[in-house]
């Protein structure tokens, strides 16, 4: 049965990841600028709730400060340019924007549900935690130098990045940090895997090929 959901897009590569780091860089200038468009592009339960559902988009372009930013678009160029020339550019952004997205729905349910209404959601960083699961599945024999020095097979990174963001949520350390949305970014990227692709993540990560 000829499954329209896997129906591969033709490949084509455009350097996505700049014209993405580009939007990223350009709208934290509009928000250095001014302050207050923050307010209207990072994603707040209320406010979500009031009809401003573009924040589910836009929370992933705003970022708090200059380090979180240089941080994000390292990340995003590093992992996210390997992913793109393997998979096209159009099939790496509809993986980035729809984890994203999909992460910032998960996080509105949860400030929602706990009363977190005064949260102020930002940050690419859960599309990016998608983006490195991406890149340990396509390469699981890759090595990363964490901090320039210390070598990792990919997969163990991103296992062991999950793990302290599971810690991290279960108790509550580093309470400026949205460890839910990481997460579900991670477990969005999986189900995107799975769905699209036909790949089993774990088998790829573990070498079970």
């Amino acid at each position: 049965m000829n499954n329209p959901l896997r129906r591969p897009f033709r490949y084509r590569y455009d350097n996505v990841v700049l014209y993405l780091i580009g939007l990223n860089i350009l709208f934290f200038a509009l928000q250095w600028i001014f302050p207050r468009i923050s307010r209207y592009m990072a994603m707040n339960p209320v406010l979500v709730m009031h009809g401003w559902v573009w924040q589910f988009v836009t929370y992933m372009f705003a970022h708090g400060g200059i380090s979180h930013l240089l941080f994000n678009m390292l990340a995003l160029f590093i992992f996210g340019t390997q992913v793109e020339r393997q998979v096209g550019s159009k099939e790496f952004l509809v993986y980035y924007l729809a984890t994203g997205f999909l992460a910032g729905v998960f996080s509105f349910a949860v400030y929602w549900l706990t009363g977190a209404y005064g949260v102020f959601l930002l940050g690419a960083s859960g599309a990016l935690f998608a983006v490195q699961l991406a890149y340990a599945v396509l390469f699981p024999d890759s090595v990363v130098y964490i901090w320039g020095i210390l070598p990792l097979r990919a997969p163990v990174m991103v296992l062991g990045f999950t793990a302290v963001e599971l810690f991290s949520s279960v108790f509550r350390m580093g309470s400026g940090v949205a460890h839910l949305t990481h997460l579900a970014g991670f477990a969005f990227g999986w189900v995107y895997f799975l769905a699209r692709f036909n790949t089993n993540p774990w088998r790829r990560l573990t070498g079970r090929r």
